[in-house]
């Protein structure tokens, strides 16, 4: 009897020490952009930049290597297809939606990853009152044939191009009430 416990309990621990490593093998890249808006109206602010920078599609309007998004449904799915301006595509279906987030996970694409799951996000922010984040986060592993640095970069960039274009767009309102404050 105990020589099973003690196996069982072995074997458990190199499922639990396999199951960590294989975690551990994937990439995770994020980005976050803090805005300031009037504390007494951050809800409202929240919802208002959701609208602008949350629908499905809308990623075409604000990051800058999308030319194109096309919605799609296939069954109870929902995908959209990026096409890139440098060339390449995007094939993503929506996963779960929130009432200022989603979370999807990558199809098809000739970007070099796979097993990619990623989170966009319109929160309050936790530790200051008078600002929201836009934060954007993604678990992934580098594609066949492909290492896991050139998959890190590729993805580090899309989300950096993607958070300075929206700090550009609607950042602004973060050095007008920075002003208001000094």
């Amino acid at each position: 009897m105990r020589r099973s416990i003690f196996a069982w309990s072995l074997a458990a621990g190199a499922l639990a020490l396999g199951a960590q490593t294989a975690l551990a093998a994937s990439l995770v890249s994020a980005r976050k952009l803090e805005i300031n808006v009037d504390e007494a109206k951050v809800e409202a602010e929240r919802k208002e930049l959701w609208e602008k920078v949350g629908g499905w599609c809308a990623i075409q309007e604000w990051h800058p290597a999308v030319a194109k998004c096309e919605e799609s449904k296939e069954g109870d799915d929902t995908f959209r297809t990026l096409t890139l301006k440098g060339g390449g595509h995007v094939k993503e279906k929506l996963v779960d939606t929130g009432t200022t987030s989603y979370r999807y996970e990558i199809i098809d694409t000739t970007l070099p990853v796979k097993n990619y799951d990623a989170q966009f996000s319109v929160t309050p922010d936790d530790d200051d009152l008078d600002e929201i984040n836009i934060s954007w986060s993604a678990t992934y592993d580098p594609a066949d044939g492909k290492d896991a640095k050139e998959a890190r970069a590729v993805i580090d960039g899309v989300f950096k191009d993607g958070i300075e274009s929206l700090k550009a767009k609607y950042g602004k309102a973060d050095a007008d009430h920075d002003d208001d404050k000094k």
